[in-house]
């Protein structure tokens, strides 16, 4: 096992299994051909061919796109076909900022390929005896990565609010984060990959954050989604990442980038080219 496995983790997946989903003949995402086919049983809806999951024409406006797919979800829920379901919509769009085609209920998100977005914060310490990182590890009643190591904070990305808020949010209600020490976090680029997971195809962007801690600082969990918090040394943290999936698989990339910016990954590496190129990883839609 090695870092390269983190890698590789983030980019499985087969284009043939899908069909693209398509909004006024632009592609937003693309849908698992078993779900496709349940999409068929709402014509109103849903054109869907064997080229292609189309949303039907006469939804020319993102309100009324998000109401009629909306409408089916919630009957896809009541069947119990949607086994994750937030109440938090995500926009439907290429990249952040850009206006929403329309917006989508976030559990839903991965049956259609959309593209989602988040926010990863690496929260760290220097101390005399180095460099040491917080690792959270996430409740068992989590959706997604039940029990595994997690940022200090993270969270998805909701339309309806800037980035850096829902940030300073996270922090708030993951770590206990005051609005001044996390106002200090750097914007530090992005990760992106897109790969088939349990809950259908992840096609995400992470915005990352960099926070230096004071070195007194303890975090402590506010909304019951983490079971507990580790100070680890950025030895251990690389030691773990490349032994095992013990990381939730998009942590584990945002760590590995973190890594790069500081070094402790370099080009004598000889997975050094392949790891970088893997971290942003481009949609094809």
């Amino acid at each position: 096992m090695s870092l390269l496995d983190r890698i590789l983790d983030c980019s499985r997946w087969d284009p043939a299994l899908y069909r693209p989903f398509v909004i006024a003949d632009r592609q937003f995402g693309r849908v698992a051909t078993d779900f496709a086919q349940r999409l068929a049983d709402f014509p109103a809806t849903f054109e869907v061919t064997a080229e292609a999951v189309r949303l039907a024409d006469r939804l020319d406006a993102p309100a009324a796109r998000s109401a009629a797919v909306h409408e089916v979800l919630l009957r896809l829920r009541d069947a119990g076909e949607l086994p994750i379901w937030r109440d938090e919509d995500y926009p439907v769009t290429h990249r952040w900022g850009a206006d929403p085609a329309m917006v989508m209920e976030r559990g839903a998100v991965p049956h259609f390929g959309v593209r989602a977005f988040g926010v990863h914060m690496n929260g760290f310490v220097r101390k005399p005896d180095g460099l040491k990182m917080w690792i959270g590890r996430r409740s068992l009643s989590k959706p997604t990565g039940p029990g595994k190591l997690d940022h200090l904070v993270a969270g998805g990305q909701p339309h309806g609010i800037g980035i850096r808020d829902n940030l300073i949010k996270e922090c708030a209600e993951e770590a206990s984060i005051p609005r001044a020490l996390a106002e200090r976090a750097t914007a530090a680029g992005l990760v992106s990959y897109i790969c088939a997971r349990p809950e259908g195809l992840r096609d995400d962007v992470c915005f990352v954050y960099d926070l230096l801690l004071p070195a007194d600082f303890e975090p402590v969990n506010s909304d019951g989604e983490v079971q507990g918090f580790y100070l680890w040394p950025i030895e251990k943290v690389i030691e773990t990442l490349a032994a095992g999936e013990d990381f939730k698989f998009n942590c584990a990339l945002v760590i590995i980038d973190f890594l790069v910016r500081q070094g402790y990954l370099t080009p004598d590496d000889p997975d050094y080219q392949t790891i970088v190129h893997g971290l942003r990883l481009p949609s094809g839609v």
